[in-house]
């Protein structure tokens, strides 16, 4: 996320819930996704974790960016 959306989802933490949520959620995919860059192979059912937590990660950032429009517009 750019560095201005970051500021502004820190900001928001603490009064929306739901952005807390989506955010926790988002920094513990990617952590998830980091162990599996670690490793050199990733077996066929690692490589569909992987590509399943892919698509988590994106469709939680989705929502983060469609709940931050709302304030940008204000």
């Amino acid at each position: 996320m750019e560095e201005k959306d970051e500021a502004l989802i820190q900001t928001l933490l603490e009064r929306e819930p739901e952005l807390r949520r989506y955010y926790e959620e988002h920094v513990d995919l990617e952590r998830r996704l980091g162990a599996f860059q670690q490793k050199h192979y990733l077996t066929p059912e690692e490589e569909m974790e992987r590509k399943r937590l892919q698509k988590l990660k994106l469709a939680g950032k989705d929502r983060i960016m469609e709940i931050l429009s709302r304030y940008r517009s204000h």
